[in-house]
């Protein structure tokens, strides 16, 4: 048995129903091995592109996604991606090609040292340094993506390791998988929230996917407290929190489960200065009856996190447009509501939060707090492959398409017939709206970008496009595009505006 057969039958005994990868000279061996291992490999068209099919996959599933790309430069497109992994708490497994290890310090093709160069977008790192030992690397790396708060993981894959006779046996099934994490929140720090008066129990990203949502509904149930996701890098000004800043200012007693206190909460400036703040590992929050806080409090914040201004019910775009992205959003929340298990993915930028602010699903994936954007299109084609039988909807604005548009080549290979919706000003927005606060506008300049008609790039490509410019048209297309039955595209032409920041008086 090759060293790339420990690595394909490893990853199908642990389960993997899909290997995200970009084929390149030092990764051959495992696209020959998993044929025979019947492990699914999706091609992608660039590699931070694998990296991110990969982290959409372990975020909607809670299995590790798997990436797999080549040394070297391979190796380095992948890794701009692991931030974004890194940021979201997603469980994800990169494996790379490398330079053989005999050749290593003379020069060797793409040599690099890899290992050293995720390490900083990673749990942990390193290069396997044996053939007989890859299988037991492989289950290590796995065990850790999941363990504790998850997060990517990374192995360097010697070319001639993967070639080499490996005379080992396959780890068994369980260690593939980490101990299970039977921490929760104590009785003590129950006691102290059941006492407060205005306690909340703030979750980090970890618990954005479904699971995990319900995890804290009955945590919420069973103690009145109210729990909450944290996963936006607009943090106490995430647009789908209505008004979770005020809510964070009014808590007297707040658990951060498996959430930095970081940027998204101003290092803590955002509560009170009485306010007591416990940090825990957010592995389980148990759902334990004990001492219950008032619900008074807890329908005040579920009001809160709901408020959006009313004025948006009614809100209408210009007869001969371009369109406001809440009318948008109005019309792609029934595509959404008409499918069960419906999938939204939003990009970063300010199309991105208003798509935040105005729809819901019951599964979304967002950029995350690593602030990126481009993510949208690979992350809708996981989402397609995690739930083939559902409506997936991305929202991304036309500064984000061009940074994986090629990937509907992908989706289109892969029979992935996912809807993405292009919010197009002509600009890159959220940059254009800090140089209007900034500077004024007399001095907002360079961010131009050209009416590109994105539907005509996607079709292109061999998806199915359509062009929005007026508000009556959008319905329509909408419609042929979720019944194209490939992957589509609709180019919206919508208002350069900023994106939703709400206050009380704004209803």
């Amino acid at each position: 048995m090759r060293g790339s057969d420990l690595i394909a039958r490893g990853l199908a005994r642990a389960g993997t129903r899909y290997v995200f990868a970009l084929s390149g000279n030092h990764v051959m061996p495992i696209f020959d091995a998993a044929l025979d291992a019947k492990v699914p490999i999706v091609h992608v068209r660039h590699e931070a592109a694998a990296v991110h099919m990969a982290d959409a996959w372990g975020r909607l599933t809670g299995e590790v996604g798997v990436a797999l790309v080549t040394g070297g430069p391979g190796h380095a497109n992948a890794v701009s991606a692991l931030y974004t992994a890194l940021a979201a708490d997603s469980p994800v497994l990169l494996l790379s090609g490398h330079a053989p290890t005999g050749e290593l310090g003379k020069g060797a093709f793409q040599e690099m040292a890899q290992a050293e160069m995720a390490a900083p977008a990673c749990k942990a790192s390193w290069t396997v340094r044996s053939a007989a030992s890859l299988g037991e690397d492989l289950a290590r790396a796995m065990r850790m993506a999941k363990a504790g708060r998850p997060g990517p993981v990374h192995l360097s894959l010697p070319a001639d390791l993967l070639e080499a006779d490996a005379e080992a046996g396959l780890p068994a099934q369980e260690d593939f998988q980490p101990e299970p994490d039977s921490a929760g929140v104590s009785e003590e720090i129950l006691g102290l929230l059941g006492k407060a008066k205005k306690p909340l129990l703030i979750a980090g990203p970890a618990f954005g996917n479904a699971r995990g949502r319900a995890v804290l509904r009955q945590f919420e149930e069973a103690t009145r407290v109210p729990s909450i996701v944290m996963e936006s890098p607009r943090g106490v000004n995430d647009p789908s929190l209505g008004l979770l800043a005020e809510v964070l200012a009014a808590a007297d007693v707040v658990v951060l489960a498996g959430k930095r206190r970081d940027f998204t909460l101003k290092f803590g400036a955002a509560f009170g200065k009485d306010c007591r703040v416990i940090e825990i590992d957010g592995g389980q929050i148990a759902a334990r009856t004990g001492n219950r806080a008032g619900s008074a409090w807890l329908d005040e914040v579920r009001s809160a996190l709901a408020f959006r201004p009313a004025a948006w019910k009614t809100l209408e775009s210009k007869a001969a447009g371009p369109l406001h992205p809440v009318e948008v959003g109005r019309a792609v929340q029934k595509l959404l509501l008409d499918a069960p298990e419906s999938v939204l993915v939003a990009d970063g930028g300010e199309f991105g939060q208003w798509s935040q602010a105005a729809l819901s699903a019951p599964h979304r994936v967002i950029n995350g707090v690593a602030g990126s954007i481009g993510s949208a299109l690979p992350f809708a084609a996981s989402a397609k492959l995690a739930f083939p039988g559902s409506t997936v909807v991305a929202m991304l604005g036309d500064g984000t398409f061009g940074f994986h548009s090629s990937e509907l080549d992908t989706a289109i290979r892969a029979g992935l017939a996912y809807v993405a919706i292009v919010g197009n000003d002509s600009c890159w927005n959220a940059e254009y709206q800090i140089q209007l606060r900034s500077y004024g506008a007399a001095r907002a300049t360079g961010l131009d970008l050209l009416p590109t008609r994105y539907d005509r790039v996607a079709a292109g490509f061999g998806a199915h496009g359509e062009h929005v410019e007026r508000p009556e048209e959008l319905v329509p297309a909408l419609a042929r595009a979720a019944g194209a039955g490939r992957a589509a595209c609709v180019n919206v032409m919508i208002e350069r505006v900023p994106a939703p920041v709400y206050r009380r008086g704004s209803e």
